[in-house]
């Protein structure tokens, strides 16, 4: 059971007041050792150089789907591995023994679903703990059994799961009642064709499940036109499916490039809604009814089984299937051959009723983006205004939607992110955004306007809010976040003459609270606030962004990297938000602003560096070893545009960059010391098409320049120069990116040398 996640915690404390606080518990999950985590431990256990391990893990099958594949695996799919396990005595004692570690449990956490009730106390049926929720650091009470020693006691077990896309879909309703505007969205229509092209464009930002590069690619091959394709995309964008090409195959034959083919005339009427393909759980049910004569009981005990995805509970049931199928017509081998079938299908098939409720929510989420982007977005930025990672995603997908996000405002701003007054394309920035100002005194400056009125200049907004909004800290923050543009103020000539306004005023209200009044009666001098203190220049542009920064963390009024973002483009291998998709160990260039920086020293007292590089629309966290910021520390620093030439580090939780170098990219208007440059492409077998090949050489014909262009042809048997003629090009515009929307990112780069 789905919830909106801000009252999850109110649905588990209905249960337990309902069945009584000792008759219910969260359920514990344990974190285990997966194969990649195991060769870097057991290499630091056996006394080996991180080095070591590392070059292994270099070695490692990229996971498909975030889900990594296990050490036998690893070593059929890559050659590599397999080479050094078989030559290399040392990688053969580490693999050993990171497949003894593969499995064990590391640690445990609180299930993010899973609640247990009982009939009586549950300590009379198994063990309780005290644990942390790492999401709020609360302790909960969670059993010590995990989902599946629960299961096996009998007890009931469900799953309250809170989702943030149905607080946004709620808060979007919200938003749109305040214009007027009631919508039942559980009611719309399913086959809205506003809804669908929008999906069929890949303009799936901020759409439940739809979101990801891979799921765009799968969607624009599939191009969904009904409520049926949606359910198909959530079953099919798995790692199973996508390993035996199912999306690929049910999009051919959804658009007549393939044939429909059923493995038996009597099972069309069951696999004629997904072309032909077996795409759920609830289809093997009902195959196994038809074909073997299961009750319904029996075909859902072969569901569980297959929902285990483990062969060994599945094929007790190949006797029962072959012999049902046999008494009622079927020939054996047929009966056996749809059988095995199910095996892989086991591994990867989905609950159909699952499918339709994220399809659902899906549907509902693209059609409130299709139809009332300007409500939707803003509920998108509420629900990750804490997240430093998606909410500059978010901005930057408004900028290309043509949305402003505006700065807070004193008079027009909400709680959070909400429609700009006027019905425009606009967004405000939430008060609640501000460093230093918190939800209550938010409150307090939302009612003193709605009952004393807008607040018509900084002296009579510090006059109408409550005292406690007064304080100091408060009143700098909302200015240099720029709640106070709006009333005509320069932020700098704000923040120095502020104290002159607001201080009087502060004791003037604190002498009435105390019944202090002036001796000669009438309005003392406070009355009459000379504001001309408040008068003054501005900070200039990267000062007031920077400032701006601090306060909202991000950059709203406008962004440093705009203005460069093509030159930036161009000189990248990677986007930063695409960094995900990067394996690790592959050497990368990305570009962006330094956000934080702390400097930190090595055993041996050498200083390097660890930054946030920020992107337009993402950021990454880089490590400079000694080496790499000794180069050159004071590029290095707050607010400068670098490029960072790298290697992607995936061993800790998030994902960095072990820089190898950093430096300054070039700019309009800034040519660097450099040496002469050079484009280089890459282009694989798959890519290496006629047709790719003329649209590429048009494309270097049309950007003439100094640059000379570098082929390289990567295959099974190595990678060699391709010579494609001789081509000139300007590397500094729109070439690069235009080359990576043709080859695909990593596919182009700008390469220097002295």
């Amino acid at each position: 059971m789905d919830f909106d996640e801000r009252r999850r915690d109110e649905v588990i404390r209905y249960a337990s007041t309902k069945y009584g606080a000792d008759h219910v518990a969260q359920i514990v999950t344990f974190q285990t050792i997966k194969g990649k985590q195991g060769i870097r431990d057991a290499a630091r256990v056996l006394g080996f150089p991180p080095s070591v391990g590392d070059r292994l893990c270099k070695m490692y099958p990229s996971p498909v789907m975030g889900r990594d594949h296990p050490i036998e695996e690893a070593l059929r799919l890559s050659p590599e591995l397999a080479t050094a396990y078989e030559g290399e005595p040392e990688a053969k004692e580490i693999v050993d023994t990171a497949r003894a570690l593969e499995g064990l449990r590391r640690e445990d956490s609180v299930h993010a679903a899973g609640v247990v009730i009982g009939d009586a106390p549950l300590v009379r049926y198994l063990p309780l703990k005290l644990s942390k929720d790492s999401r709020d650091d609360s302790k909960r009470i969670v059993t010590q059994f995990d989902m599946h020693g629960v299961e096996k006691l009998g007890l009931l077990k469900m799953d309250f799961l809170g989702l943030r896309n149905l607080s946004v879909i709620e808060d979007t309703l919200r938003h749109l009642r305040v214009d007027g505007v009631e919508m039942d969205i559980d009611h719309v229509a399913l086959d809205d064709p506003e809804t669908y092209a929008m999906l069929r464009r890949g303009e799936t930002t901020g759409v439940f499940q739809m979101e990801s590069g891979g799921m765009r690619s799968l969607i624009k091959l599939l191009e969904p036109d009904r409520f049926e394709d949606l359910m198909a995309l959530v079953a099919l964008y798995r790692p199973g499916p996508l390993n035996n090409g199912l999306h690929t195959e049910y999009a051919e034959r959804k658009h007549g490039r393939k044939p429909v083919t059923y493995p038996h005339p009597d099972l069309e009427p069951i696999l004629r809604g997904t072309y032909g393909v077996m795409v759920y759980q609830e289809q093997v049910m009902q195959i196994a009814v038809a074909m073997a004569g299961f009750s319904m009981g029996e075909a859902d005990t072969l569901r569980k089984a297959m929902g285990k995805k483990k062969i060994e509970y599945l094929m007790p049931f190949k006797e029962r299937f072959v012999k049902g199928a046999v008494d009622r017509g079927y020939p054996e081998r047929g009966a056996a051959d749809m059988f095995e079938m199910f095996v892989p299908f086991a591994d990867y098939g989905f609950n159909a009723s699952h499918a339709c409720a994220y399809g659902l929510v899906a549907y509902q989420t693209a059609y409130l983006m299709a139809h009332h982007p300007v409500a939707y977005m803003a509920a998108i930025l509420t629900s990750v205004k804490d997240d430093k990672d998606r909410k500059p995603y978010y901005l930057y997908a408004c900028r290309a939607m043509d949305i402003e996000v505006l700065p807070p405002d004193v008079n027009d701003s909400a709680l959070d992110f909400a429609p700009a007054a006027g019905g425009g394309r606009a967004i405000r920035y939430g008060l609640s955004a501000v460093r230093n100002v918190g939800d209550g005194a938010v409150q307090q400056i939302i009612e003193a306007r709605a009952e004393k009125g807008r607040f018509e200049s900084y002296s009579d907004f510090c006059r109408k809010v409550d005292p406690s909004v007064l304080a100091k800290r408060m009143l700098e923050s909302l200015v240099l976040a720029g709640a106070f543009d709006s009333l005509g103020y320069r932020r700098r000539a704000l923040l120095i003459g502020q104290d002159k306004v607001s201080g009087p005023i502060v004791a003037e209200r604190k002498a009435e609270a105390a019944g202090q009044f002036s001796l000669f009666g009438g309005d003392s001098e406070v009355g009459q606030i000379d504001e001309s203190v408040l008068q003054g220049e501005e900070f200039d542009k990267p000062e007031l962004l920077r400032y701006e920064k601090e306060m909202l963390g991000q950059f709203v009024s406008d962004h440093p990297l705009l203005e460069v973002a093509d030159a930036l483009r161009a000189q990248s291998s990677h986007e930063i938000g695409d960094l995900d998709g990067a394996d690790d160990g592959e050497l990368v260039t990305a570009a962006g602003i330094i956000g934080g920086v702390a400097r930190k020293y090595t055993k041996r007292g050498e200083p390097y560096a660890q930054f946030r590089l920020e992107g337009l629309a993402a950021g990454v966290e880089v490590v400079a070893f000694p080496s790499v910021y000794e180069a050159d520390p004071d590029l290095i620093s707050a607010d400068r545009i670098v490029l960072v030439v790298g290697r992607i580090d995936r061993r800790g939780r998030e994902l960095q960059i072990r820089a190898n170098e950093v430096r300054e990219p070039i700019l309009a208007g800034v040519t660097p010391q450099m040496g002469p440059e050079s484009v280089v492409i890459d282009l694989t077998a798959a890519a290496c098409t006629d047709a790719v090949l003329a649209k590429m050489a048009d494309l270097l014909r049309s950007r003439p320049g100094p640059a000379p262009v570098k082929v390289r042809f990567h295959s099974s048997a190595g990678v060699r120069p391709l010579d494609m003629g001789e081509f000139r090009v300007d590397s500094s515009g729109a070439l690069m990116g235009e080359l990576t929307g043709l080859l695909g990112t990593g596919s182009a780069r700008v390469e220097r040398f002295a």
